[in-house]
């Protein structure tokens, strides 16, 4: 017999399910506004309010003290916000026609009323029931809990090796960590490519990154078994690598058991269906977090993006709502970053791949630059591509890679798309100068310049990828590269032909005017300046290969040649 519902009083009482990212920041935006509503926050687990994205760094020793991930305790949340914080504790049942949520505890079962109720339970990480993967040395890491497990496990020394399942964010954070801690490690990853909301070429700028490292990756493959006796993980393919501890890091699944026993209406994405005020299908239930589906503010469908920005601003909206105020919330991009060894992977909205998926006449413009003035002491040079629409001119996503300034570029692009600006006016953005910080003219610029070049005709550009397809055709066009004699014989596109820079204009008349020709350089610079000059020169079907021949080899499909 469970006891009586609890009274409801003439305060407004705020339920929130899920003492994290999105919980946490609702409960306190909810008092904020509301200095006297009476708010509940349950979390089924020890900890709320504690740093998730920091659990890798942690274990990698770059985070020293625990408890700086800790950064609210259940008592200080409680006291600093006037929040009836209850841990360990787990709702388990939602009554929608009594406005009531059944909670279970170490103390018993009670029915906790609500005039509104946020779940915010975020996501579970997958785990595949594959042979072994019930061994004690698999992990997962998604909590406090299983950080405490995983360093217990590395403490103790008896894994000298380790397998993450899954090249994403918290694999390649842990590939550094485990790398960092003395393990040999090896990522699995099923797909092509390393990261693969980005496009390929930069998921193997990544795995490059790792190696140099002494992380080695495997691709297109899965692990299917695990041998607790040989310490061993079994590929798809039958072969069979150390694995001392393996850690699965293959993706989040909304957590929506509550929602579905609750007759909560679903999306499209499998995700629980929020309207722009993060309403559900019940009027008195919002929803925030890695559970909900929102729309991309690119394409406008609805996606699932479990990343802690969102969350945490998805919170403070559906705690607004909740409190009696007007707030929407406007969609995603998808912003993120991520460090890897000593370089850094970012992108934000859609990659090239994403965007033609979408049904965009998509284009692509790669530039490899200093991220500040080259000749200031320090510059490295960071690969940036911009995605865009060809119909609109519309920017629909950007991705870089590099050692410095990755973050800047990625926050100010992710800005343009917001805005919904075009190539042409991300050219002309007036962006910070001064030659420890950028160029005059920023990558961002110069990307963009790239762009609008090639959609006025004054430079048009092909993509490595679809270079190499061309290739595959009886109609190919010829590739001439446009650098030093030195360069050419380090490695070349297979069959190409080589005419520098410098002797375009006096050798002109050795390129056939009755095929199409694609020139390259190293980066794409030397390559507009041959193009221009063959325009003028009377070649009509002449197109860049923008990113250069660096691009080649991150595209990894080409045939290559080296001259001896």
């Amino acid at each position: 017999m469970l006891p009586k519902d609890t009274v409801m009083e003439s305060k407004k009482r705020i339920v929130i399910v899920g003492g994290v990212a999105a919980g946490a920041t609702a409960a306190a935006r909810a008092r904020r506004i509301d200095a006297d509503c009476e708010i509940v926050l349950v979390e089924r687990g020890p900890y709320i309010s504690y740093a998730n994205c920091g659990l890798p760094y942690f274990l990698s020793g770059d985070i020293k003290e625990r408890a700086s991930l800790l950064l609210q305790t259940p008592e200080g949340f409680g006291a600093k916000y006037g929040v009836d914080v209850r841990i360990e504790t787990e709702v388990v049942e939602i009554d929608r026609a009594g406005r009531r949520v059944r909670l279970v505890s170490a103390d018993g079962e009670v029915w906790l009323g609500y005039d509104k109720l946020i779940l915010a339970q975020g996501g579970l990480p997958i785990m595949p029931v594959i042979p072994g993967s019930d061994w004690e040395q698999v992990f997962r890491l998604w909590t406090v809990p299983d950080m405490d497990r995983l360093e217990a496990a590395l403490q103790s020394g008896r894994a000298k090796t380790a397998v993450i399942v899954g090249g994403g964010f918290i694999g390649i954070e842990m590939a550094e960590a485990f790398a960092k801690r003395g393990l040999r490690t090896t990522v699995v990853e099923m797909a092509p490519s390393l990261m693969s909301m980005m496009d390929a070429p930069f998921g193997r700028l990544v795995e490059e990154e790792l190696a140099r490292h002494g992380v080695e990756v495997v691709t297109g493959t899965a692990v299917v078994a695990i041998d607790p006796a040989t310490h061993e993980a079994e590929l798809r393919d039958g072969r069979r690598i150390p694995a001392g501890l393996v850690l699965f890091a293959v993706g989040v699944r909304p957590e929506l058991e509550l929602a579905k026993q609750a007759g909560l209406e679903l999306g499209a994405t499998g995700a629980l269906a929020v309207s722009e005020f993060l309403v559900t299908s019940d009027p008195d239930i919002l929803a925030a977090g890695d559970m909900v589906e929102v729309t991309h503010r690119v394409h406008g469908r609805k996606v699932r993006v479990p990343l802690a920005g969102p969350a945490n601003r998805q919170g403070r909206i559906a705690a607004t709502v909740a409190a009696g105020l007007e707030a929407t919330y406007n969609g995603v991009l998808g912003t993120s970053i991520v460090k890897v060894m000593d370089r850094t992977a970012g992108s934000t909205g859609l990659s090239e791949r994403a965007a033609l998926t979408a049904g965009f006449d998509a284009a692509l413009a790669v530039i490899h630059k200093e991220h500040h003035a080259s000749y200031f002491p320090g510059a490295k040079e960071m690969t940036l591509a911009l995605v865009y629409d060809r119909a609109t001119h519309r920017l629909l996503g950007a991705q870089a890679f590099g050692e410095a300034g990755i973050a800047s570029r990625i926050n100010t692009l992710a800005v343009a798309l917001a805005a919904g600006q075009t190539v042409e006016e991300i050219a002309e953005l007036d962006l910070v100068y001064a030659p420890p910080y950028s160029s005059a003219n920023d990558p961002v610029n110069l990307a963009a310049f790239v762009a609008v070049n090639d959609l006025t005709g004054f430079s048009p550009l092909v993509t490595a990828a679809s270079l190499r397809a061309e290739l595959a055709t009886e109609a190919a066009p010829l590739v001439v590269d446009v650098r030093s004699a030195s360069e050419w014989a380090a490695g070349h596109v297979a069959g190409s032909r080589h005419l520098p820079l410098d002797e375009m204009i006096a050798r002109a008349s050795e390129l056939p005017r009755d095929r199409r020709i694609v020139v390259t350089c190293r980066a794409g610079y030397r390559g507009h300046l041959a193009l221009r000059t063959l325009r003028g020169l009377g070649f009509e079907h002449v197109r860049n290969l923008t990113g250069g021949f660096v691009r080649v080899v991150q595209d990894g499909g080409f045939a290559v040649e080296v001259s001896r």
